[in-house]
């Protein structure tokens, strides 16, 4: 942190009206606030002027590079593979870092996936694998950096030392209306993961009516924004926008979404799962430089270690080494309910962020972070957008550990499946591949 003291006042009224904040202030500032110098009500009056007037290019780049600064970073320098991390900005049934580090490992990467928890309609990648009895997301830089060394995956919590000031500003962000602000978005994003170390990274920028983002040109200025911090620092990053108005894959939820991504692991997944898997995997291995993306066919070599076990086994490995047990059943619900098609003809749609609601009103998210979340709860996709349905027959199965919220699900789920008598036309995942 700075040695000199600005006033904070007018900092806020500079920004307020349009003005620049120099390289020093926002190191001052951002070191003053993680210390405690600043109070929470200033930041907050500064975070709502950037939400109004942003930050050019050279401030975001600095206020990504002083949150970093305001921690540590994790080393990985003299791994024995190249590293290379994937960000997802959530989604409803979005389980791909449980597939997609593992099948990465089994090509040559080092996959440092340091991953969060859930909050409201979009699931966690932490709270789906606690589902798995033993496993265990708090390890210590040393202890991320043995797994990695033995596996070549690790899926855990940051750590409260990686970017501390983010920590704090994040959750000011959360009571002050300015999460939606682009630019505080991209520089917490790329602060974690610069602070994570790793040499390159690919975005996964959700967009539709399941996603953070339900604009695409938001979405993709977004994308542009933290592939543009990523360069600056020297990570070679790449952003790939990816369709979110239907749930991913078939089941969402904490247990049963480990279920599905070892299936898929299996070589048994869900079309749509698998070909967002695959995509990011591509361009994951190509950032690498691993062998497989000089393949004249990278995504056939992705999928053939999807098929032929070499997956599963880092899964399975990776598990072991965060003191899961790969083998122990999952918790399963007791109670349960089915949603029926109220007409003969094909799903046309199905609003990802009301069977996102309704797994979280059925216990698998949290409306606050301290909230606990179920491990068996959730909602299974029995039918999926394309395909025949029959009047009368189930289209989705609800799973409780109590059969309070299920009439509430229901009722959320009112209008959510659409069915006509053609199928909708058939499209792809990937909008857009956004590259320095």
């Amino acid at each position: 942190m700075s040695a000199r003291r600005y006033e904070v006042v007018e900092l806020i009224r500079r920004k307020r009206d349009g003005g620049h904040l120099s390289d020093e202030e926002i190191d001052w500032l951002v070191g003053a606030y993680a210390s405690g110098l600043v109070p929470d009500y200033q930041m907050a009056s500064l975070l709502m002027a950037v939400f109004f007037n942003g930050l050019d290019r050279t401030e975001l780049g600095r206020l990504t590079s002083a949150m970093v600064a305001s921690g540590e970073r994790l080393d990985l320098e003299g791994l024995s593979r190249p590293t290379v991390d994937k960000h997802s900005t959530g989604g409803v049934g979005d389980k791909v870092s449980l597939v997609l580090a593992p099948l990465l490992a089994s090509v040559g990467a080092c996959v440092p996936q340091l991953s969060g928890r859930g909050l409201g309609h979009t699931g966690g990648t932490l709270d789906k694998l606690e589902a798995i009895p033993g496993f265990r997301s708090d390890l210590s830089p040393s202890e991320v950096r043995s797994v990695l060394e033995r596996v070549g995956c690790v899926i855990c919590a940051a750590g409260a030392g990686l970017a501390p000031a983010d920590r704090k500003l994040y959750a000011l962000r959360d009571v002050t209306g300015t999460v939606e602000s682009i630019p505080l978005i991209a520089s917490s994003i790329m602060s974690k993961k610069l602070a994570e170390g790793t040499a390159a990274l690919v975005l996964d920028v959700k967009v539709g009516t399941g996603a953070f983002m339900p604009d695409l040109g938001r979405a993709r200025e977004l994308g542009e924004t933290m592939v543009a911090i990523g360069t600056e620092h020297g990570l070679r990053t790449t952003a790939l926008l990816t369709r979110m108005d239907e749930p991913l894959g078939r089941a969402v939820g904490n247990g049963v979404e480990v279920e599905e991504s070892v299936a898929t692991l299996s070589g048994d997944g869900p079309a749509d799962l698998v070909e967002l898997t695959v995509a990011l995997g591509a361009e994951m291995a190509s950032l690498a430089g691993l062998e497989v993306a000089e393949s004249s066919d990278p995504g056939g070599e992705l999928r053939a270690a999807l098929c032929d076990g070499r997956a599963l086994s880092v899964f399975r490995e990776m598990v072991r080494a965060q003191t899961g047990d790969p083998d122990a059943p999952l918790p399963t619900a007791p109670h349960r309910r089915l949603v029926t098609a109220r007409a003969r003809g094909f799903v046309r749609s199905m609003d990802a962020r009301q069977v996102g609601v309704a797994a979280w009103r059925l216990g698998a998210g949290r409306g606050k972070k301290e909230d606990p979340v179920s491990p068996s709860a959730g909602v299974i996709c029995l039918r999926k957008p394309g395909e025949p349905v029959e009047a009368g027959e189930p289209v989705l199965e609800l799973r409780a550990d109590d059969p309070a919220p299920l009439d509430p699900a229901v009722e959320q789920l009112e209008g959510a499946v659409e069915i006509g008598p053609e199928p909708p036309a058939a499209r792809s995942l990937v909008l857009e591949v956004i590259r320095p």
